[in-house]
């Protein structure tokens, strides 16, 4: 089995090498820890969770290490705590643990390692230190900063030429730096910060940059050179673009990060998702509507992982009917059988397993998922991170209010046998009117479903 992957930085398709197949390394850029993920960020955990799930299937669950970083020193979280007048670490905690919960929902996996970016400050300060001592780097105004022309590929990931990049992006444009394209790696701390968020350092306390965060963190865990890391594209430039020229100028000869992935944009309705169109939406917000976390996972799935994902209610809906016909199938099978499911291996399905390592082909693989069998269809699904419950469980919820439900249907058979038609339509509408879909056959009624 080879896996090929779209490489944005040699920008051709290519199969994965690893430098040691018997650890295969992966970097994802995580949350930043200062609001609800909305279905955007979500896009790019679910996407390389199924990534992370085909490694492990492809060379071993213990031969796989997948890191996820936790920014929990930014900007953005200084501004929200400030704004909500409470302490940077009830934020930071606080907004993790969302994230952690609504990632469950969509039936994500941990990663192995989960680094906070507070907990590798010494990391950072003896990366800066490296780059000032290469010549890489310079100190200007408590500000410690990457000069970008001292490296010579700077742009290689985007395509683009320094000067282009620079007019085409938001750079802070300050008296302090040499070249408008310099970016920050050590920043002073301003007056009134949380002194949660002010840190010692050889050029005064103060803060690190956010690109030298993630060098930082995935230089520790997974060493100077590794195998894939992954993120957005809206990431692709300036923040992977800085971490390739400040990882490789700290460690001379190093390649970095190998094959780089990244996920398409999310639009919603065919426009950008934002707070002031009134269309930003959070995982949370679809939850609590009574969106099931699965829904919401094969909706994110259905387009190609690195294409555009235009959202939308049409999306979520074709998503809810896939997942409901795959579940009666499955209830259909019968529990026996459902009990040997683990036993069906997934190599014997080799054109379902062969769209994924292509390029992660999900739209391919789902197409196949509709005209598998039962026992092939559960195995797809474990690999996709769908199918994960119990029919029952997904057709009836959690349980709550099923023997009120039960005393219905039992009334309503009894009102049919006593050939009262019209108590029997009047219960039919009311469990209908509650989101409860009888299951009649000609023998009566034999199950019921939530709509």
């Amino acid at each position: 089995m080879t896996l090929s992957l779209y490489n944005t930085l040699s920008r051709k398709k290519e199969p994965l090498t690893p430098l040691d197949p018997k650890n295969v390394r992966m970097y994802v850029c995580g949350p930043t820890v200062y609001d609800r993920p909305h279905i955007g960020n979500a896009r790019s955990v679910v996407v390389y969770d199924v990534l992370y799930r085909l490694l492990a299937h492809v060379y071993g669950k213990d031969c796989v290490t997948y890191v996820r970083n936790i920014t929990d020193v930014d900007d953005k979280i200084n501004a929200a705590a400030k704004q909500n007048n409470e302490p940077i670490s009830a934020l930071t905690s606080r907004v993790e643990g969302w994230f952690h919960d609504d990632m469950k929902a969509l039936n994500c996996l941990d990663p192995n390692r989960e680094p906070h970016a507070t907990a590798h400050i010494a990391q950072m300060i003896a990366m800066i230190e490296k780059l000032i001592a290469h010549g890489n780097a310079y100190v200007s105004q408590g500000h410690a900063l990457f000069a970008v022309d001292s490296y010579k590929n700077y742009g290689e990931l985007s395509g683009r030429k320094l000067d282009e990049l620079v007019a085409g992006a938001r750079v802070e444009v300050e008296a302090y730096k040499k070249h408008p394209g310099d970016f920050v790696l050590w920043k002073p701390a301003d007056a009134g910060d949380d002194p949660s968020s002010v840190f010692d350092s050889p050029w005064g306390k103060g803060r690190p940059g956010w690109h030298i965060e993630c060098s930082a963190m995935s230089g520790e865990y997974l060493g100077e050179n590794f195998d894939i890391h992954g993120g957005g594209a809206d990431l692709m430039f300036p923040h992977h673009e800085n971490e390739i020229a400040q990882s490789r100028c700290a460690s001379p000869g190093s390649q970095f990060a190998r094959t780089w992935v990244h996920n398409g944009f999310l639009t919603v309705n065919g426009e950008k998702m934002s707070k002031s169109l009134g269309n930003f939406i959070t995982v949370k917000d679809l939850l609590d509507k009574g969106v099931k976390g699965e829904v919401i996972r094969l909706a994110l799935l259905m387009t190609k992982y690195n294409e555009p994902l235009d959202w939308s209610e049409k999306l979520l809906n074709d998503a809810k009917k896939m997942l409901d016909g795959w579940y009666r199938e499955l209830k259909n099978w019968g529990i026996e059988e459902l009990k040997k499911k683990n036993d069906f291996p997934i190599s014997s399905i080799p054109h379902f397993l062969n769209s994924l390592l292509d390029d992660l082909n999900l739209p391919k693989a789902i197409s196949l998922m509709h005209s598998a069998s039962p026992q092939e269809l559960h195995a797809m699904g474990n690999l996709l991170g769908l199918l994960q419950q119990p029919p029952e469980s997904w057709f009836k919820g959690d349980g709550g209010g099923d023997g009120d439900i039960q005393a219905q249907i039992d009334a309503r058979i009894a009102a049919k046998k006593a050939k009262n038609w019209a108590e029997a339509d009047r219960i039919r509408k009311a469990l209908a009117g509650a989101g409860i879909l009888l299951e009649d056959r000609p023998d009566g009624t034999t199950d019921w479903r939530r709509a």
